[in-house]
């Protein structure tokens, strides 16, 4: 069966669906509700760059609007089209109600190389895109989120939110209007790391459970487990430094665009990263050698493979030959509906993109909420907490002084006690309990219906009952 012939990354989104669907007692105008897209706006525009006029195309897609405002990142990338961003809308509002983010689902693109222009060219097409979105509602802080997606970051989400502020001069809550923003421009620590920090929080989240790694015929914890990373942007590397400098993973392989670099000892991922940000390529990294067929290295023996890249790139021309006994879908739909198929019979345990992926979403929430607050997480108590530890440590030592007891803490122990939480420290606790909470509700239908017999189902299970909810509170 060839590549070809699967379902299209949309098709494949509404037949995950359809499979949790057939296991829930819904009706079925609800559940058609629930899987339809609402609307998808569509713009043409020109800008006038290198003395003529460049016209572009770019989308905007609101899938769900059980909750307001909807939130989905903008990418800009050559593939970008209009079924493309229908599926990511949708799998961004199965996504926000597994983590219980309050918001419905939505995405943008713009079909663009973002590398055929230079930074003032980009600025001004962005800017152009955003005005066209913004005049009609489709970036707003109370109806419609945008945040950084492939091809986009930081930059790209500033000029948009002055944009933004530039058309709404009288709007306190402007910089709300668009998440993953610089922090000098109403940003949050912590959210060019988020979805990489969730990949980790994820796997640590699973590995507390025996019984669920058992499932993928593997045991003990994540020190030393094998893992492929396919694509060291920014998801890929933040997963892959955290995992191998924090809990011991040894990082095998790590496969990009021109190829891949193995080394059974495991890759130094930030040295990797530095020389890629240097030089643009993985070809020439002089400490480990190089697979010219990166794209083949999927299908090598490891612990753990983490699709950080593309959508589909697991799918019925590898599947079989995939080695893997779990995988961590970091990217959205790398793993079609006919390879999921495939790896689900053959024992593979795969986590699912609205899961593992989820952690931009939630620290994207996060900024959202400390922009309509105007204040910054931990300002109010950081000194208020440190003062109170203080008072305890002060007294613990006045009383071993006193009673000639002799012990007295351990200065590494008094500068962590005594440091209040920060800004960056509260985003990755809130992270962490949103990751180990949304794990439990899918671990949990995936352990007690008869019925699921894998991490997927039970997580669009969990999103749609939560969707269903909604909708019947409103009277639907």
């Amino acid at each position: 069966m060839e590549k070809s012939v699967e379902p299209s990354f949309r098709e494949s989104v509404d037949l995950m669906f359809d499979n949790a669907i057939a296991l829930m007692e819904l009706s079925p105008g609800l559940a058609k509700k629930i899987r339809v897209c609402n609307s998808t706006y569509t713009v043409r525009f020109g800008v006038r760059l290198r003395g003529k006029i460049e016209t572009f195309t770019g989308y905007r897609s609101v899938h769900s609007e059980h909750l307001e405002p909807v939130k989905g990142g903008i990418r800009f990338a050559t593939t970008v089209d209009q079924n493309e961003v229908e599926a990511l809308a949708a799998l961004m509002t199965y996504k926000c109600a597994l983590v219980e983010t309050p918001f419905g689902g939505s995405k943008g693109g713009l079909c663009i190389n973002p590398s055929d222009w230079d930074a003032h060219e980009l600025e001004l097409i962005t800017r152009r895109f955003a005005y066209e979105l913004i005049k009609r509602g489709l970036i707003h802080p109370a109806q419609n989120v945008p945040a950084p997606d492939m091809g986009t970051g930081e930059r790209e989400m500033a000029w948009i939110a002055d944009q933004y502020a530039r058309m709404n001069t009288s709007d306190i809550n402007a910089k709300a209007c668009v998440t993953g923003k610089p922090i000098t421009s109403g940003g949050i620590h912590g959210r060019v790391e988020a979805t990489g920090r969730g990949v980790q929080y994820a796997l640590r989240e699973m590995f507390r459970y025996p019984e669920d790694i058992a499932k993928a015929g593997l045991s003990g914890g994540l020190s030393g487990k094998r893992i492929i990373v396919q694509g060291l942007g920014n998801v890929g590397y933040h997963a892959a430094k955290f995992l191998s400098e924090e809990d011991g993973a040894l990082i095998t392989t790590i496969i990009e665009r021109d190829g891949a670099l193995v080394l059974d000892r495991g890759l130094d991922v930030e040295d990797v990263h530095q020389w890629i940000k240097q030089n643009g390529t993985v070809s020439g990294y002089p400490k480990a050698p190089l697979v010219a067929d990166g794209p083949s290295l999927l299908e090598a023996p490891c612990d753990i493979l983490i699709p950080a890249a593309m959508e589909g790139t697991i799918n019925l021309t590898n599947a079989a030959r995939i080695q893997a006994p779990l995988i961590v879908e970091a990217a959205n739909g790398p793993v079609t509906y006919g390879a999921d198929e495939v790896l689900r019979k053959r024992g593979v345990v795969i986590m699912p993109d609205l899961y593992a992926n989820a952690g931009g979403v939630t620290v994207s929430y996060f900024e959202w909420v400390k922009n309509l607050s105007h204040i910054r997480f931990g300002r109010m108590e950081r000194r208020a907490e440190e003062a109170r530890h203080a008072l305890l440590v002060q007294e613990l030592e006045t009383l071993s002084s006193d009673k000639g007891l002799g012990w007295t803490l351990s200065p590494d122990f008094k500068a962590k006690y005594l440091r209040g939480a920060g800004e960056l420290e509260l985003v990755r606790s809130g992270l962490d309990d949103t990751m180990r909470t949304a794990y439990q509700a899918m671990r949990d239908v995936w352990h007690n219906n008869p019925d699921v017999h894998d991490l997927r189902v039970a997580a669009y299970l969990v999103s749609i009952s939560r969707v269903a909810a909604a909708y019947q509170s409103k009277g639907l």
